[in-house]
């Protein structure tokens, strides 16, 4: 599985640590990992570092180690896609009408929903 913006085990590394609630260690997550996969600790190591490194992830000394957690949450990163995928689409009506045909009845309600929660607050703060 691979998230746009994420190399292959980077996206693997963030859809665990987006799945916990709080900060983790290093530890926990190639514990985690190591279930399903055969990988090293040093491996995991050097991936939650490099996010580190580039933003994705926030970090503190914990004793011997680091904790971390995401810098955003899963769909704050999933609505940047998506504002990225907006502005990079070509003319942006048309980029949203071939959106909208693809929503299922379910999607669109949702939608619906956002849209007039979206409205009703733009209202109260008026």
């Amino acid at each position: 599985m691979r998230v746009r913006g994420f190399g292959e085990l980077e996206a693997v590394v963030m859809e665990r640590l987006w799945d916990r609630e709080g900060s983790t260690t290093v530890r926990e997550v190639f514990d985690d990992m190591a279930r399903g996969r055969e990988i090293a600790y040093t491996t995991v190591m050097s991936t939650m570092d490099n996010l580190h490194r580039k933003g994705w992830l926030e970090r503190e000394r914990s004793g011997k180690a680091f904790r971390y957690w995401p810098t955003l949450t899963r769909e704050e990163h999933s609505a940047r896609l998506m504002r990225e995928a907006f502005h990079s689409g070509g003319r942006s009506d048309v980029v949203l009408t071939h959106f909208f045909e693809q929503l299922s009845e379910e999607e669109a309600a949702g939608l619906r929903v956002a849209l007039q929660r979206m409205a009703t607050d733009e209202d109260a703060a008026q």
